[in-house]
């Protein structure tokens, strides 16, 4: 590992109530015990409290319940904590809402994204004059880059070709993030990864909603053939990977995090549902009969896959999951958690956060 280029200091972490951001704030609340944490969410609906109980009471971590695109408020939490460190995660990132409600993926993601970068810029040229005191680390997907063929991966070179609403919303707020490196010298890192599984995950994605649907023996919808082909990555190494960014990588450079977990959603089921057999003694692969095909999305991306080379062999960073030993891991969290799994289903997780959170 590389000298160590910025020490976050104080934190602001945007969307920390969802399912990244959240397993993000459980690696760095310990982390970094000296540090000030203050989590921004909006708690929309994929953002929960209950993610966060295991150190919400901690000594350097506080939440504060709002909208990066309140520039009020977004500016009284850089006056009041003077942050070094901006890791944004706030974006809705579904593709199926997107094609039915593309305008609130343009404001979170695009103008939201636009909102944050301006305060931050507006405090880091009042009062920094060091690169290296200040960073902006934003956090992308690879979507951003369109579809691949039968072979052939996104790197750090690959046009941007969106295909989505949300897709599309993420490659402008990347385009923010960069126009304000260019423009004003903002110390920002971009970050585009593939498809993150584990702990926390909102089940309306494949991942926990087959395992949620399996447990009930309700029929698993998969598109089309179920031949779509994704990189899946665990959230836990893509914690790594971003602290990993945060601390060591250059600014105004882009990383891509990826872990060759590349299959097709149907065999990703396959293994996930046999693994989940096993867990519950059940025969193994009886819960295959549960896979039923729909029709297919618009504008469905075929394939996805990552070059993680540049992250790998400039900051040395590798994952810790197999694709088998990630779901293994993930299934058992499930079934470790049904407190939790069920107030997400019942939405009683609603009337929890409403009793925790304060404003400003």
């Amino acid at each position: 590992m590389s000298t160590i280029l910025h020490q976050p200091l104080r934190i602001l972490v945007t969307g920390g109530a969802g399912f990244i951001g959240a397993n993000f704030l459980h690696q760095i609340v310990p982390k970094f015990p000296d540090a000030v944490i203050v989590n921004l969410d909006k708690l929309t609906y994929a953002g929960n409290l209950q993610n966060l109980h295991a150190i919400e009471n901690a000594r350097n971590y506080r939440f504060v319940h709002g909208d990066i695109c309140d520039l009020a408020l977004v500016q009284k939490l850089f006056t009041e904590h003077q942050f070094t460190t901006v890791v944004h995660f706030a974006a809705e990132s579904h593709v199926d809402r997107s094609i039915h409600s593309p305008i609130d993926f343009v404001r979170s993601n695009v103008v939201g994204t636009a909102s944050l970068l301006q305060v931050a810029k507006d405090f880091w040229m009042r009062f920094s004059s060091d690169m290296q005191k200040f960073r902006f680390l934003h956090v992308s997907t690879d979507e951003v880059f369109g579809a691949l063929g039968s072979s052939g991966t996104f790197s750090t070179e690959t046009p941007y070709a969106p295909r989505s609403p949300y897709a599309a919303s993420k490659a402008g707020a990347d385009h923010f993030v960069r126009a304000y490196a260019e423009t004003y010298g903002l110390p920002v890192v971009v970050s585009n990864c593939s498809n993150n599984y584990g702990p926390y995950q909102f089940p309306e994605k494949l991942i926990p909603l087959a395992i949620v649907r399996a447990l009930s023996r309700d029929p698993i919808p998969v598109y089309s053939k179920g031949e779509n082909v994704r990189d899946w990555l665990h959230v836990r190494d893509h914690c790594e990977a971003l602290t990993c960014m945060l601390q060591y990588g250059l600014t105004g450079e882009t990383y891509l995090v990826g872990s060759a977990g590349e299959c097709s959603n149907l065999e990703l089921l396959r293994v996930l549902l046999t693994i989940l057999d096993e867990e519950l003694g059940r025969p193994s692969g009886s819960s295959w009969e549960l896979i039923t095909f729909v029709k297919d999305r618009p504008g469905h991306d075929f394939r996805y896959a990552i070059d993680a080379s540049k992250l790998i062999t400039e900051l040395g960073w590798t994952p810790s999951h197999t694709l088998e030993e990630g779901l293994r891991t993930t299934v058992r969290w499930y079934l470790s958690n049904p407190s939790w799994l069920q107030a997400v289903m019942d939405e009683s997780y609603r009337t929890y956060m409403k009793s925790q959170y304060s404003t400003g």
